[in-house]
């Protein structure tokens, strides 16, 4: 299915983004293109925002057809690329923001692991975050998104197309609560 304008321009946009480049030890190496970090294999920072409401239910939304990578999937995550001259957290609160509208919250802090497929090779910072207010989509960037119990999200991540990263990212958070 071809994408609008829109999304090709929004692509074009965030493959030109500068973004943090790290070592396997997540030293900073320097800052490129997203485009040019993904097309060389090497390693970014990425954050992941797993939103919550106050019955525990967990927001999952469905990426647009024009991201560069798990276009389409499912995705149980807030999050991105973290951009050159920015911390882990504040990459999380400007992702959780543009993504799903959801500002001023309490973010805590949970796990930071590698994660490592072709194609995406990130350090993964994990934060949670508490929200029961409207949510406002980036159009862009999403296509939908609900709240569904933990085990809902784990079922439907069998049967649907889930990106890999933020599930990783939601089963070391799920093993750590423990």
């Amino acid at each position: 299915m071809p994408i609008s304008e829109s999304e090709a321009a929004h692509r074009a946009a965030s493959d030109a983004e500068t973004i943090a480049w790290v070592d396997e030890q997540d030293q900073l190496l320097g800052a490129l293109p997203r485009a040019e970090l993904r097309e060389r294999g090497l390693i970014g920072r990425g954050t992941y925002i797993l939103l919550f409401n106050s019955a525990g239910e967990l927001c999952v939304h469905r990426r647009t057809l024009s991201k560069a990578i798990y276009p389409g999937y499912w995705d149980v995550a807030a999050g991105g690329m973290v951009q050159a001259n920015e911390s882990y957290a504040e990459s999380a609160a400007r992702e959780l923001e543009e993504e799903l509208g959801v500002a001023g919250v309490e973010l805590h802090a949970h796990e930071h692991f590698f994660f490592d497929q072709p194609g995406n090779r990130l350090w993964c910072a994990v934060f949670s975050a508490v929200w029961d207010g409207p949510l406002r989509l980036q159009p862009e960037e999403v296509i939908e998104a609900r709240f569904l119990s933990l085990p809902q999200a784990l079922e439907d991540s069998r049967q649907k197309p889930y990106c890999p990263d933020s599930l990783a990212a939601l089963n070391r958070f799920i093993a750590n609560q423990k």
